[in-house]
């Protein structure tokens, strides 16, 4: 026989789990003011993570644990995030003498690209403090051709990069962005209706450049001779911009000799 609940077509009412839907509410509850003090926490946490292996070198979870008052579970949350972002590397620790049984305990190490990261602010002070010596002494065609000086090296390597990419700008253009990415710019290369773009999301010396736009300027000449043709500079991170994007305009039937740069800011 059918109970009342079934023939009512209604769900018969159950209790909810003890402690269950609490816990829900609360998660749910979280202001935005909560959750971003949370992952300031976290992000300032990652920073004394990241301090310690810079002083320390390696270190095993549980150390940085004890230094930090962190438990067990929070100090390998932080690593976890660490070692997916590429901030360290683990590796077995060393044992000096007879070893005991089980495994050894893994240490972590800060990778080379965090310790770049970890003095960046340093050299790039430095790098401005050099180029307004030479400003003040030289003045600004001694950084013109400390600029240019500078970039040598890159249009070397990356003209090796390109030897079979053709004739082509926009051929070119696409060869070139491979070989700035290896260099460490994250480029890439697009064809649009009035030619091609090439796109940097990364910029080495943006800090610096941001007072000493000859460094751009410079390296806006490299880009045109490696693609042959006139180029123009659209966009830079230098002066605020998300991207540095360089435009190639469509070429006409007969390509004239001659390369020719030209720099638009478009931050005003």
């Amino acid at each position: 026989m059918k109970n009342a609940a079934a023939l009512s077509g209604r769900q018969p009412a159950t209790a909810p789990a003890v402690g269950g839907d609490s816990g829900s509410r609360r998660g749910a509850g979280r202001t935005e003011l909560e959750l971003s003090q949370a992952a300031s926490a976290d992000l300032s946490t990652r920073d004394r993570v990241t301090q310690l292996l810079l002083e320390r070198g390696a270190t095993t979870a549980a150390q940085l644990g004890v230094a930090l008052g962190l438990s067990p579970a929070a100090i390998r949350r932080h690593l976890d995030a660490m070692l997916a972002d590429g901030d360290v590397v683990a590796r077995e620790q060393a044992v000096r003498g007879g070893r005991g049984r089980g495994r050894p305990a893994k240490v972590f190490l800060l990778t080379d690209a965090a310790r770049v990261r970890c003095g960046t602010h340093h050299y790039d002070n430095m790098a401005t403090a050099a180029l307004r010596w030479i400003a003040r002494n030289g003045g600004p065609e001694a950084v013109e051709a400390f600029a240019a000086e500078q970039v040598e090296a890159l249009e070397g390597r990356c003209r090796a990069a390109m030897e079979d990419a053709g004739d082509d700008p926009l051929a070119r253009a696409e060869a070139l962005a491979g070989a700035l990415t290896a260099e460490g710019y994250a480029a890439n290369a697009s064809t649009i209706a009035s030619g091609g773009q090439l796109c940097q999301h990364h910029c080495p010396v943006a800090h610096v450049a941001a007072e000493f736009p000859q460094l751009c300027e410079a390296e806006t000449g490299v880009i045109s001779r490696l693609v042959g043709t006139h180029v123009q500079r659209l966009a830079t991170i230098a002066h605020g911009d998300g991207v540095c994007t360089t435009h190639i305009p469509a070429q006409p039937a007969r390509v004239q000799s001659g390369n020719t740069v030209t720099t638009v800011r478009t931050d005003r």
